[in-house]
């Protein structure tokens, strides 16, 4: 999965948005934007290297950013399979991380938004399958810590 870059580059200098960009390193764009907080990823993390560096580091941006809301970009990517991703997500890998996100925000009694992203390869049914376990695990969200 690649950087936020698009996202970090419409939010420059903006005080009153922080914006955060889990994205493996070597992936595109070569020359990153800037996010309020980047976590650049090996290639082949896998689950628990993924959701370490998550919840080691999302939490306390959002307790000192303070956030009325939270917007998650929710990208499929991340999966082993992904064609794109250099990531090394399994599917449960990928429901454990949105289910994660879905409780920070329950926990914090913040509103969470979530669109759809990333995703790459031949079967359009597969990678869509990706994106309704996401949208399915953000809406049943029930345990992590957080």
């Amino acid at each position: 999965m690649h950087q936020g870059d698009g996202t970090a580059a419409l939010m420059a200098g903006r005080v009153d948005v922080a914006t955060y960009s889990i994205h493996a390193e070597k992936n595109f764009p070569v020359r990153k934007a800037r996010s309020t907080l980047d976590v650049p990823l090996a290639d082949g993390t896998d689950d628990d290297g993924y959701m370490a560096a998550l919840t080691t580091t999302l939490p306390s941006l959002v307790d000192s950013f303070a956030p009325t809301i939270i917007l998650y970009q929710a990208g499929v990517d991340p999966w082993q399979g992904d064609r794109l991703g250099r990531l090394k997500l399994s599917h449960e890998g990928l429901i454990l991380r949105d289910r994660w996100i879905a409780d920070l925000a329950r926990r914090r009694g913040l509103p969470l938004a979530s669109a759809l992203g990333g995703g790459y390869g031949a079967d359009a049914m597969e990678v869509s399958a990706r994106h309704v376990a996401s949208i399915l695990a953000l809406g049943g969200a029930s345990s992590g810590a957080a």
